[in-house]
Formats: C-alpha cells, sequence, structure tokens
C-alpha cells in the first residue's frame, strides 16, 4: 500500500503548480504528469508553465502517492462535496457503477471518491464471486509424473526421464481454477495491493488475495479483453472484468524511477452529460408511457468526395425521427451564463434543421436556474427571420440525481410540446 499523501480536490479547467497556489505539486510529480503526457499529450490536461491545466475531463488521477481528483463544475457554486455527489451519481445512472454483487445497495464508502468508489466495487464483486464459488475450467498441462496419464510427449520423456524410467512426459487434461478470467482478477487484486491508499480498504485486499487461488502472471492488453466470451457459468464475472479492464488498461508504471506510477480514471464531461440527458429523457418516456420516440447518436451522411468515403453529422439525441414533429437536441458541457452560444454551435443545429427536417432543434445545457429561450435564423438574403428556430434550454444541478431526472424530462417535454 502507498503512504497516503492529502489528496488534492479541484475542479474542471483549473490549473497546478510547482511555485503558486494553495495547492502545489512537488518538482517530481510534475515530472511524473510530463512523461505521462509525452509528446502526442493526453485529453486529461495540458503542459504549462511549471504546471498543469486541466481540460474538461473530469475523475480521478493517482501519481505516485498522489491523488488529484478532478470534479464537474456547472455553476459557481463551490461545494465540492455536491460536485462529487453529481459526478458519481451521474456515473451511477448512465450505467457505470452498475455491478452484479448483492451489497451493493449497502455501499458505504470514507471518502467517497471516484477511485475508491471503483476499488471498492471492484473487492465487492470478486468478493461476491468467491461467496458463490469460483468456475473452473479444463486446460491442458504438462508434467514429469510416475503416473501414466494422458498421452506421452516422447521428445520430453526421452529428454527428461533417460535414466528415470519409472517416470512418465504427459499431457493430459486439469479442470480447476488456473484460467484467464481468474489471472485477470488476480492481477487487479496485486495492482491494488500495491496503489490503494485508502487504509480503509486495505484489509479487504489482503483477505481477498489469502482467499483467491495465486495465479500465472499474464500480460493484459485492449485484446485480452476483447476476446473474453461469457457464457451462462461466468456472465457474473462480466462487472468484475469491466472495472479490472478500466484499472488494468489505465494503470501507467513508472519504468524510470519505479516510485511515481500514473493511474488515470478520467471521464469527458461533454459525453457524460449528454449520455445523462439522454437517460434521463428515456427513463421519463418509458415512466410515463409517451408516444415519442428517442434515439441517440442517430448519424446522416452529408457529404461524399469523389473518392473515399463519406462524411456525416450525428447530433447526440433525436426524438421522432422521420416524422413532421421530429426534434432534435444537442447537449454541451458549459454554462453560457446569459450570453449567446457560439457560432459553431448554432451552425450545426442549423445543418440538424435541414438534414432531419426537424420541427425544433435546441442545445442544451447546465445552469444555475431552469430556463428556455428561443431565437430564428436569418434569410442569408434579405437577412429577416426564418421559420427555422433554435432554443437554449438551460437545466438547473442538483445532487439529487433521480430529482435532477426528473426535471430534465419535465422541462425538455414542456419545451418539445410548445407550439
Amino acid at each position: 500500500m502507498l503512504e497516503q499523501e492529502n489528496p488534492i480536490t479541484i475542479f474542471e479547467h483549473s490549473s497546478l503548480w510547482v511555485h503558486k497556489g494553495e495547492k502545489r505539486l512537488t518538482e517530481i510529480q510534475l515530472q511524473a504528469l510530463q512523461a505521462f503526457h509525452g509528446e502526442d499529450g493526453v485529453p486529461y490536461y495540458t503542459l504549462i508553465h511549471k504546471g498543469v491545466r486541466f481540460t474538461e475531463y473530469v475523475g480521478v488521477l493517482q501519481v505516485g502517492h498522489l491523488t488529484i481528483e478532478v470534479l464537474p463544475k456547472a455553476d459557481k457554486s463551490e461545494d465540492k462535496g455536491k460536485w462529487r455527489s453529481v459526478l458519481i451519481g451521474m456515473l451511477k445512472a448512465v450505467g457505470v457503477f452498475d455491478i452484479q454483487a448483492p451489497s451493493t445497495s449497502d455501499l458505504r464508502l470514507k471518502s467517497n471518491s471516484v477511485l475508491d468508489l471503483y476499488f471498492t466495487l471492484f473487492l465487492q464483486e470478486v468478493e461476491y464471486l468467491l461467496h458463490r464459488g469460483l468456475v473452473k475450467k479444463y486446460r491442458k498441462t504438462d508434467h514429469n509424473t510416475t503416473a501414466l496419464k494422458g498421452s506421452i510427449k516422447f521428445a520430453q520423456h526421452i529428454q527428461k526421464n533417460l535414466v528415470h524410467q519409472e517416470r512418465f512426459y504427459v499431457r493430459h487434461t486439469t479442470y480447476d481454477v488456473q484460467h484467464q478470467l481468474h489471472q485477470i482478477l488476480y492481477k487487479t487484486l496485486l495492482l491494488l495491493k500495491n496503489i490503494n491508499t485508502n487504509a480503509a480498504l486495505q484489509s479487504k485486499v489482503g483477505s481477498l488475495l489469502l482467499n483467491f487461488p495465486e495465479q500465472q502472471d499474464v500480460k493484459v492488453t485492449e485484446a485480452t479483453f476483447e476476446k473474453i466470451t461469457f457464457n451462462r457459468k461466468t456472465e457474473s464475472y462480466r462487472k468484475a472484468l469491466d472495472i479490472a479492464r478500466l484499472l488494468l488498461l489505465n494503470y501507467h508504471p513508472d519504468v524510470s524511477k519505479g516510485r511515481n506510477h500514473v493511474l488515470a480514471l478520467m471521464f469527458d464531461m461533454n459525453l457524460l452529460w449528454e449520455s445523462f440527458v439522454y437517460v434521463s429523457l428515456r427513463k421519463g418516456l418509458q415512466r410515463e408511457k409517451s408516444g415519442f420516440i428517442i434515439q441517440d447518436q442517430v448519424h446522416k451522411y452529408f457529404w461524399k468526395p469523389e473518392h473515399g468515403s463519406r462524411s456525416k453529422i450525428k447530433p447526440d439525441i433525436v426524438i421522432n425521427k422521420s416524422r413532421p414533429d421530429c426534434v432534435v437536441l444537442d447537449t454541451k458541457w458549459k454554462n453560457l451564463n446569459g450570453y449567446n452560444p457560439s457560432p459553431d454551435d448554432l451552425r450545426q443545429l442549423y445543418v440538424y434543421h435541414e438534414y432531419y427536417r426537424a420541427k425544433k432543434v435546441a442545445l442544451v445545457y447546465p445552469g444555475a436556474a431552469q430556463s428556455s429561450r428561443s431565437g430564428r435564423y436569418l434569410c442569408q438574403d434579405t437577412g429577416s427571420l426564418t421559420d427555422k428556430e433554435c432554443s437554449i434550454v438551460s437545466l438547473p444541478v442538483t445532487d439529487n440525481i433521480d430529482t435532477w431526472q426528473k426535471t430534465i424530462y419535465k422541462q425538455i417535454i414542456q419545451w418539445l410540446t410548445l407550439s
């Protein structure tokens, strides 16, 4: 277990330096972040003079002993507890933390950080699998044994048993818990043992390592997880492996110094906000049994080069596609603070208006207060108002996720049904 330093909690688009600010990086931590950024860069932050500036990605970066928690923020509130609750609630709502363990409803975390939440959910999943009994699989094994079992491997038998004629080098089938799924879970448990900084979780990590059968070390890549197939017996492993995938593939060991490893669990707030609004609308439509049909990421082709593939447009949410009452929504995680949307965003909605033959289009933002206002596009020849309207819908943020989702549904439906 790493000795924990006081975590740094900041908001998206904030900066950290080594020479100024209330919370500062050490030179070694900055060097680790610079090395992780590399020449190609990472989307989570940019390098600035003696520091880093975070982008719209939120979540947790662990650098050596230091944990940096980056929270979303869509209004003037500086309440970190509120925004941490908002982030975790949004992640749960879109299904990131949808796990199988029956004890999920009793989940209690001392720090409530996203990183600790991931660790806790993984440990609960493994504990659940151990309680149910680990799945066994058949595997081929080669052994030099005194019993003739399986098929003799003649080349190895002659090589190894020339002076030991009582032995047989054989290949036979074994039915046990030594297989790839358990190797991945065991590797993740060992990773948690090394990088976890929460003392409350460390005893559980140690207990699971004692009870989990020791496994052979394996190299894990994206392809490893893509090749895994689940069946009736192994379906219960899916969520544990999903979290293992996230942890193992986002862990970047410091091979040069060996003490400033980086674990990045970061989420693009624009994509999270898009998914959250879509899930909230879908949930409301199912609850109210409305006649609206909602779809996300509905693409249309709009340009074809002489050679090569076509280009497509893809709005975030389409309601009643291909109907006269079609509506297109595009979500943006930013607070306008009373200003107009950017020309790029308005142009984008104009294209959606045309290509989807939409009755209405809207940009959906988070905000401090509930509001909706609209404007009309101008005729390119005369400059007069056209009948093409683009609205701005602002949705207030609350840390009561269920209430927030109901408010999102109610406000968008109210706007949608206005003539």
